[in-house]
């Protein structure tokens, strides 16, 4: 038992601090030189293309709408599919929970004590409910943003609006993150060896989505 333990409290913990670690230095880079990172590139183009629709005088009114429209669906989705799965989490957490006795005692499994068992669940719950929390949030902020731009074209109000559409649009990512960092703890119940195997292969899949791998000089300078 006290090398299931060993691997429970050393492979996730490190697996854990590995995800926070990477979106930290992703924070770092996209706050130092956005250019480097896909996030800050978008929001370069967010920028400008917001800039460009005010300029348009209430010409492109329904396609901001529809752009906002299918970022806000995203956002629901994902609030959405975040407590949907953390209801079948607990469902799942207890079933398994009652069918431990039936697992071979293993490092592979991990430590099969209700205490770990309550630890799995809480863990990938909070992280779905937060998920949904943001993801609700930025649905929030999507529809105040519709409605000012609207707003815009007869009031003067741009920078509020860039401001909401910013926020709109981070908010909704770190609500994406935080879905994405709960799978790995779901598969704590299966045992911890496959939390540091999938926390590795999503951060490598994160890794070269967020990072961009080439974007020339003319390119940089005509987003900023």
């Amino acid at each position: 038992m006290e090398v299931l333990v060993y691997l429970d409290t050393i492979l996730v913990p490190l697996s854990f601090f590995l995800l926070i670690g990477y979106h930290v230095y992703l924070w770092y880079t996209f706050k130092a030189k956005p250019s480097l990172t896909t996030i800050g590139i978008d929001s370069m183009r967010r920028r400008k293309w917001f800039l460009e629709i005010m300029e348009a005088d209430g010409m492109k009114g329904m396609l901001v709408i529809q752009s906002l429209r299918n970022t806000q669906m995203v956002a629901i989705f994902t609030a959405s599919t975040a407590i949907a799965l953390s209801l079948t989490l607990a469902a799942l957490t207890n079933n398994a929970y009652n069918a431990s006795h039936l697992v071979i005692k293993s490092p592979f499994f991990g430590s099969q004590s209700g205490s770990i068992f309550a630890l799995k669940y809480g863990l990938a719950s909070i992280l779905m409910l937060f998920s949904s929390l943001f993801s609700s949030m930025a649905t929030g902020f999507l529809i105040d943003t519709i409605f000012l731009i609207n707003a815009c074209f007869e009031f003067s109000y741009s920078g509020i609006t860039e401001t909401q559409l910013e926020k709109g649009y981070m908010l909704a990512l770190i609500g994406n993150r935080l879905l994405c960092i709960s799978f790995p703890m779901l598969l704590w119940l299966f045992g911890p060896m496959l939390v540091a195997l999938s926390s590795l292969a999503l951060v490598w899949w994160l890794y070269e989505l967020d990072f961009a791998a080439k974007l020339s000089t003319s390119s940089r300078q005509s987003l900023s």
